[in-house]
């Protein structure tokens, strides 16, 4: 849920994630044995080191942020609910940050029924707690979704954030902390902003 006041100024949003790493951030990642700040960051990492553009790898940073964001509380796996993190992270990035970072973020969940149900061994590569996800978000995609998302103008993107998100789930990966990103974050939301004034 959202940790404090949303923010109204570009040092507000970085002051905001700041917050969520540094006081949520250690919180267990729904099962994963990995915290929600290394998860992140991991994915964030995977990205930078294969070469992403900024707007990618500040959308892997950010995939998560909805369980900060939106409604639910911290027991909606064992409530059996879907906190629809990927619609609150979306809706909360979109005042800052361009398509190419939020649609990635939207859609997120979406990537993983979509692979699910166009690659035969992607299943086989989900965690146990991304497998119990996934029955939450609706299980693999019918044929009928698949056609609509195959059609997303976003979808090399978002097929690349999540496999990002699907690499940072690794114990005692080493990555570059927060600070190292947030120049980037900072850069993209300025860019942004600056074409909004356009």
């Amino acid at each position: 849920m959202m940790s404090k006041a949303e923010p109204q100024t570009p040092d507000e949003v970085i002051e905001f994630i700041k917050d969520i790493f540094t006081n949520r951030g250690g919180e267990s990642y729904l099962g994963e044995p990995v915290s929600m700040s290394e998860h992140m960051l991991q994915a964030a990492y995977n990205a930078e080191k294969s070469g992403q553009e900024a707007t990618v790898v500040v959308a892997a940073l950010l995939h998560d942020i909805g369980h900060y964001t939106g409604e639910f509380g911290d027991d909606f796996m064992q409530l059996g609910i879907d906190n629809l993190h990927e619609v609150s992270g979306e809706r909360f990035l979109k005042r800052w940050f361009p398509p190419q970072v939020t649609e990635p973020v939207r859609w997120h969940v979406d990537a993983k029924r979509y692979l699910c149900a166009v690659d035969p061994d992607y299943f086989a590569t989900l965690t146990a707690a991304s497998v119990r996800t996934l029955e939450l978000q609706g299980g693999p995609m019918s044929p009928e979704e698949v056609s609509r998302f195959s059609a997303n103008p976003w979808l090399d993107r978002i097929l690349k954030v999540r496999r990002f998100d699907d690499q940072g789930k690794v114990p005692g990966t080493k990555t570059p902390n927060l600070d190292h990103y947030l120049p980037m974050v900072r850069q993209v939301i300025d860019e942004c902003c600056d074409a909004g004034r356009d």
